[in-house]
């Protein structure tokens, strides 16, 4: 019987890469803890500014954060004050954690950020599922949604194909249900497929709606 993957899973390493890499030493568990925390702090903090992805890398004493956002001037501030701000609260947050883990995973003498912008949103899976969970928030019909989404991620030459899948009592009907659209082609079983996957939820008021997307941007020979 077939078994459903990440798309992500079986890529790493050919032709995308770890989330999270580097030095990590004898105390991996509680620096593979300290990841999760500061991604899941990080995507909480600055979630306006529409995060693509969070990406750690880890030296002796040092941690480069490479923060992937559609709108990098509301994290950054003026002057470079917010970025600044937010380094500080994730350095006095990251000391709170390591003092709950018995000294952590050692300590951490620098932290660098660096922002980096998305110039177009609907290239990425993660961005396209916040764009959808927002309008689905404000109880706009689910089909509109989507299909407004998937001409808005065609209409570029960068994306092949496109799949946005919703589940759960879609419009608040009383039933949950399963539905999704898709437009071009999405070759999942091709390993050299370039696809950005993404999943995210809207907490509604009759209940959570799942979302997930597939976007499909060529294959890559290198």
């Amino acid at each position: 019987m077939a078994h459903k993957t990440h798309p992500k899973a079986l890529r790493i390493k050919g032709i995308d890469d770890w989330e999270s890499k580097g030095f990590y030493g004898k105390r991996f568990p509680l620096a593979l803890e300290e990841d999760f925390f500061i991604r899941r702090f990080l995507t909480q903090k600055i979630s306006e500014a529409g995060v693509d992805s969070v990406k750690i890398e880890r030296f002796p004493g040092k941690i480069n954060i490479l923060v992937k956002s559609a709108r990098p001037g509301l994290i950054i501030g003026r002057g470079g004050s917010g970025a600044e701000e937010l380094k500080k609260e994730l350095r006095n947050k990251l000391a709170a954690l390591q003092k709950r883990q018995n000294k952590g995973a050692g300590k951490i003498s620098e932290i660098r950020i660096e922002i980096q912008e998305v110039r177009n949103p609907w290239t990425s899976a993660p961005l396209v599922g916040q764009a959808v969970a927002k309008q689905i928030l404000r109880r706009l019909p689910f089909r509109r949604v989507l299909k407004q989404t998937l001409d808005n991620i065609m209409e570029g030459q960068e994306i092949k194909g496109a799949k946005i899948q919703v589940a759960g009592r879609l419009d608040g009907a009383e039933i949950a249900r399963r539905e999704w659209l898709k437009r071009g082609r999405l070759p999942r079983q091709t390993l050299r497929a370039d696809i950005d996957y993404a999943e995210t939820q809207a907490f509604c008021p009759y209940g959570t709606i799942g979302i997930k997307v597939w976007l499909y941007k060529g294959e890559k020979f290198d």
